[in-house]
């Protein structure tokens, strides 16, 4: 199935994207993963795009070193364009076979320039260098080189781990200058928390009057943060929502066009292709834009180009009529379509939470009496999305063997604020991917495997909601117009 609006490689899947944004194109370099045995080096490929809907492969761009080679993986980086024309980037190089003086696969930084366009690199092994005095060998990756105008020289940030110190907390974001982007200096670290093993994948950038440090937590939590200073060298602010996405999207660096901002991760697979699966390293590319808020914090949702890649709305209201009232002070209540949902659609529901309500969202892919399905709950009371499903995973045939005692997918939380009031719940579902937005602000990325076809619903728990709004949208097909006998919901796509 095509997946308008996120991409993955025919055979593989996408890891750390390195956008670059020239003359209104996205240059959209990945880490190629096929999870192949034995690994073959990781290359990075590029592809491009104008309008975050379609994506155009063209192929590898920095391939492996080979497997002598410093680069036999090629890691992730940054590029950066020089006033006479040409492109710089700078990476990760890692070989397994070879070890830092910590006896880990050490961890290089190396350079390769480009004088086309971007078609073709030459790499630069003169260039390359390792931690400077401090810092693990083995942790020394994700360059992000950017232009400090204010002080005239380039800066280079680097994931990296102090050699010394408790060992979940040394985690900091190294810091090198240069003038001339071949001689590199060590400078202060750019950040020091002491709160994370690592900090991946780090970048800085201005927006406004703001700056904004964008780092991924490789540590307790598994995800994309963000902090905001009114200058490059802080003191760095902890906003009160301060992740992208959850669990599922990771690794998320941006680009900026015509004032506006883009984020692009991926959204991990999980292993087996099954909802219990273990979350695995890479996945399917997404784009996220961020708006900027009156206070310089950022609300994060879908693309327009993902949007409108499923523009198609399904009959007036698909089945759950605007004005419907769901009233279960004390119990549950939930109203159901009467077909099954396409496997690729957009949804957008507006409720109205009355005050002291429990817990109230929408039904994905649930069976005719809603028994079964995935869940995204809206929780006013404890100011929270999560993603539930039922049934939940069993290990036995008693009660406590069937994960009651999991509230939800504890890593598929994501706090909001949910007063009283009207919220809109959009949910993107295209196959085994699904992108929940809480008021065009909070996002939630996930899979969803075992249950490929099903109805939607809305539902409330403990609580009074009115459904102001309920609206379906899916791709049309070449040729195809949706008609009357739609009317309720159109049977699954094919």
């Amino acid at each position: 199935m095509s997946q308008q609006g996120f991409y993955r490689p025919q055979g593989a899947w996408v890891g750390d994207v390195i956008p670059w944004q020239e003359d209104g194109t996205f240059h959209l370099f990945y880490l190629r993963e096929t999870r192949r045995t034995p690994a073959e080096g990781m290359p990075w490929h590029r592809v491009v795009t104008d309008d975050l809907a379609g994506f155009q492969e063209l192929g590898e761009a920095i391939g492996s070193g080979g497997t002598s080679a410093d680069d036999f993986n090629v890691y992730t980086g940054s590029i950066v364009l020089e006033a006479d024309g040409t492109h710089h980037a700078f990476y990760t190089g890692q070989n397994p076979a070879k070890t830092g003086k910590d006896g880990r696969p050490l961890q290089l930084v190396m350079h390769a320039t480009s004088n086309d366009g971007m078609h073709t690199w030459q790499r630069r092994p003169d260039d390359t260098f390792g931690a400077t005095d401090g810092y693990e060998t083995g942790d020394w990756r994700d360059p992000f080189v950017f232009w400090d105008e204010e002080a005239q020289l380039w800066r280079m940030l680097i994931t990296a781990r102090r050699a010394e110190g408790p060992t979940r907390r040394r985690g900091v974001i190294a810091q090198c200058v240069s003038s001339d982007l071949v001689r590199w200096e060590p400078a202060e670290p750019f950040w020091d928390p002491q709160r994370y093993v690592a900090m991946e994948c780090p970048e800085v950038f201005q927006w406004g009057e703001w700056w904004y440090l964008v780092y991924s937590e490789f540590s307790d939590a598994f995800t994309t943060r963000y902090r905001m200073s009114r200058s490059q060298h802080g003191p760095w602010i902890v906003p009160e929502h301060d992740t992208l996405d959850g669990r599922a999207f990771y690794a998320a660096k941006s680009a900026g066009r015509d004032g506006r901002r883009f984020f692009f991760g991926w959204i991990a697979s999980r292993e087996g292709a099954r909802d219990d699966g273990a979350w695995q390293w890479a996945g399917t590319m997404a784009v996220l834009e961020a708006d900027q808020r009156p206070d310089g914090t950022l609300a994060f949702h879908p693309t327009d180009g993902l949007r409108d890649t499923l523009d198609t709305e399904i009959a007036d209201g698909a089945g759950i009529a605007a004005g419907t009232l769901l009233d279960a002070p004390s119990s549950r209540a939930e109203v159901l379509t009467s077909t099954d949902a396409p496997s690729a659609f957009r949804s957008v529901v507006r409720f109205g939470i009355s005050d002291g309500t429990t817990e109230c969202g929408v039904l994905l892919r649930a069976s005719a009496d809603g028994d079964e399905a995935y869940v995204l709950r809206l929780e006013p009371k404890r100011g929270r999305l999560v993603f539930d499903r039922w049934p939940r995973r069993s290990t036995g045939t008693e009660q406590w063997q069937i994960s009651g005692d999991v509230p939800f997918a504890i890593e598929l939380e994501r706090p909001c604020r949910l007063e009283p009031g009207v919220h809109e719940l959009e949910v993107i579902v295209d196959g085994d991917i699904c992108v929940a937005t809480v008021d065009n602000a909070t996002v939630l990325s996930t899979r969803i495997y075992d249950r490929p076809t099903g109805r939607l619903g809305v539902f409330v728990g403990e609580g009074t909601v009115t459904i102001d709004a309920f609206s379906v949208f899916t791709r049309a097909e070449p040729g195809d117009e949706p008609d009357a006998q739609d009317h309720d919901l159109v049977a699954a796509a094919t």
